[in-house]
């Protein structure tokens, strides 16, 4: 009876295993559907995201189905053999996603080539002046020390941000002219070969890079910059009613809580900026950037930038704060910060949309001089509220750091502001296009040249002057803030000696 028990158990528990399995062999399909479905809707965001990636991908493969035309046409076979590989491998490796990026990668690998080439070809013919014996040390030590001294000029901070891709093909390049010039028997046909299928590689990838949409490094940097300064302007706009939670703005501070965090972008924006910066000096004239346009400034509004959004954390971290004032205290200070926080916001708007369209940003200089105002209306305040013995000094200096905060703020977008008209001088913004009245909308002329008569009265032989006024149609239909209870009265005729 034992025996058939434990011989069932074995049984179900075997059935149960097998089970289990045959669950997990049905569930493949579904697996592998879900699976599918999620690659594809990564794939579909992604593209959603930035069709640009779509068309750089395109651009690649008709950059490397041009250059394969080397490899499978005859004649072309024919003069380069093997070494027409080194075509596509060059599209390979020097298409980038912009302009900036593949002129960049391009130029540094044809002159590391030649560069390297040339001094292969060099080093090959000073050691064999050494005989056969002495060549192989001669290029040894060659190798050695022109390796060594390019490696160590990649640690330079310059050669390592624009150059640091010509210096490791220049090290590559020659290493493989000079070493296999020792068999070769015709190195100076292997480093035109060479030379000649990087420079038709990389030409291809430049044309299709410039003339099959672009991509402009130059253009993402500088819509960058104004879209930091955007969000900074979203987060002073929204502040006030979040951190006083005042009855008119409460709603909108709710439904604006996505703008309260979108400046923690701009912290670590640094590198792209950067990058941005570098690819973009690359890059030819284009649209509103010319010759020489000033990155480096847009490099100082975006260290401005982060500065003031390092600022703004430290405003946020008041926002939802535990320990909170005394009404009396805040409302204080609520007038005062709220005018700063709204007056700023504005100047940033406007330095936003200055470099966007690249106008002139004289018009924010009204709102950081009114900032200023604000400020000392809110230092004044700071100096004259009360502190009362019953206020505890813990529920105070929260608020109180807010206004200092805010402060710095004020004082870092003014030098912001200063960065975006200094940038406007050097990249010769348009100026505003100032509004004209047309002449039908003109307001009617109220006051009219009158005559002046010079009279005499008969009684004393005075000089009078007399203004004649002629008679004036409806004064309150010529203007809108006209006051209809205003007497009408018939001018006098003048008088006459």
């Amino acid at each position: 009876m034992d025996v058939e028990s434990g011989y069932g158990a074995q049984r179900v528990k075997a059935d149960g295993v097998q089970a289990c399995h045959w669950n997990r062999v049905k569930g493949i399909p579904k697996t592998a559907k879900d699976k599918v479905v999620e690659v594809g809707s990564s794939i579909r965001k992604l593209g959603q995201d930035d069709p640009r990636r779509v068309i750089h991908s395109l651009k690649v493969g008709l950059a490397l189905t041009l250059v394969s035309l080397v490899y499978y046409i005859r004649p072309f076979y024919d003069g380069y053999g093997l070494s027409g590989m080194w075509a596509v491998l060059t599209v390979v490796v020097v298409f980038e996603f912009t302009v900036g990026g593949t002129l960049s990668r391009g130029i540094n690998r044809g002159c590391a080539t030649l560069l390297a080439g040339t001094l292969g070809v060099g080093s090959q013919h000073l050691a064999c002046l050494f005989g056969k014996e002495g060549e192989p040390i001669v290029l040894g030590i060659l190798v050695f020390f022109l390796g060594a001294a390019a490696t160590f000029t990649r640690f330079f901070p310059r050669i390592k941000a624009r150059y640091d891709y010509g210096v490791l093909i220049f090290i590559l390049t020659y290493s493989m002219v000079a070493v296999s010039g020792y068999r070769v028997e015709d190195l100076l046909l292997l480093a035109h070969q060479r030379l000649s299928t990087v420079l038709i590689g990389g030409a291809i990838c430049i044309i299709v890079s410039i003339f099959v949409c672009p991509v402009w490094a130059g253009e993402d940097l500088h819509k960058l910059i104004a879209g930091n300064i955007d969000k900074l302007a979203d987060y002073l706009e929204g502040f006030g009613g979040e951190y006083f939670q005042c009855e008119d703005d409460e709603i909108k501070s709710k439904s604006d809580k996505t703008c309260l965090q979108r400046h923690k972008s701009i912290l670590t924006s640094k590198n792209t900026e950067e990058t941005l910066a570098n690819l973009a000096r690359w890059e030819p004239c284009h649209g509103r950037f010319g010759f020489r346009h000033p990155w480096k400034q847009y490099l100082k509004i975006g260290a401005l930038a982060r500065q003031c959004a390092y600022q703004i954390e430290t405003l946020n971290g008041y926002v939802c704060s535990d320990i909170q004032a005394p009404e009396a205290f805040k409302n204080e200070l609520q007038a005062p910060c709220m005018k700063v926080s709204s007056e700023i916001s504005k100047a940033l708007k406007m330095c936003a949309s200055a470099i966007k369209l690249m106008t002139d940003p004289s018009p924010a200089i009204f709102h950081v001089e009114s900032s200023k105002s604000a400020v000392e209306e809110l230092k004044s305040a700071l100096n004259e509220i009360p502190v009362e013995d019953s206020m505890d000094l813990l529920e105070i200096v929260p608020t109180a750091t807010v206004a200092s905060v805010l402060i710095c703020v004020a004082e870092c977008v003014e030098e912001i502001s200063e960065a975006v008209l200094e940038l406007s001088h050097l990249a010769h913004f348009k100026e505003a296009e100032k509004a004209t009245v047309s002449p039908e909308n003109k307001p009617s002329q109220l006051l009219h040249r009158g005559v002046v008569n010079p009279v005499v009265d008969g009684g004393n032989g005075t000089d009078c002057v007399v203004i004649e006024v002629p008679k004036l149609a409806d004064c309150s239909a010529g203007t809108a803030g006209g006051n209809p209870r205003a007497p009408k009265s018939n001018p006098s005729p003048p008088l006459k000696s």
